[in-house]
């Protein structure tokens, strides 16, 4: 079966959200929308709140996916999780920016926990 990009993009999130919740994150929200941009999938692990950036891939055939998530992307995240938390009071909770890669072709999942930092 042949995927366009958007039904990759929404496979590959919630192949996503099913390892998070393995991995015992409680899931908060997805496809979280706010000034314009979006965050894929919003947790909770521990006493961490965790904005998570998905890629997904058919293969590493173009280089790594989370190499897709440049400077101006990585802004975005940050200004659309301020939002988040500004709209939720979370104040006083410790923040963490992930990028989760998910390559279809060779059925792997590749979770980067503080990919990027607040700039």
């Amino acid at each position: 079966m042949v995927m366009n990009n958007k039904d990759l993009g929404n496979f590959g999130e919630t192949l996503a959200t099913k390892f998070l919740e393995d991995k015992n994150y409680k899931i908060l929200d997805r496809n979280y929308r706010a000034l314009g941009t979006e965050i894929d999938i919003i947790a909770k692990d521990k006493d961490e709140l965790c904005f998570v950036e998905v890629k997904t891939r058919r293969s590493h055939k173009f280089g790594d996916a989370y190499e897709a998530v440049d400077e101006i992307k990585m802004q975005n995240i940050i200004q659309t999780a301020r939002a988040y938390i500004y709209k939720n009071n979370l104040y006083d909770i410790q923040v963490r920016f992930d990028i989760i890669e998910v390559y279809i072709r060779e059925g792997k999942i590749n979770h980067i926990e503080n990919a990027f930092s607040l700039i």
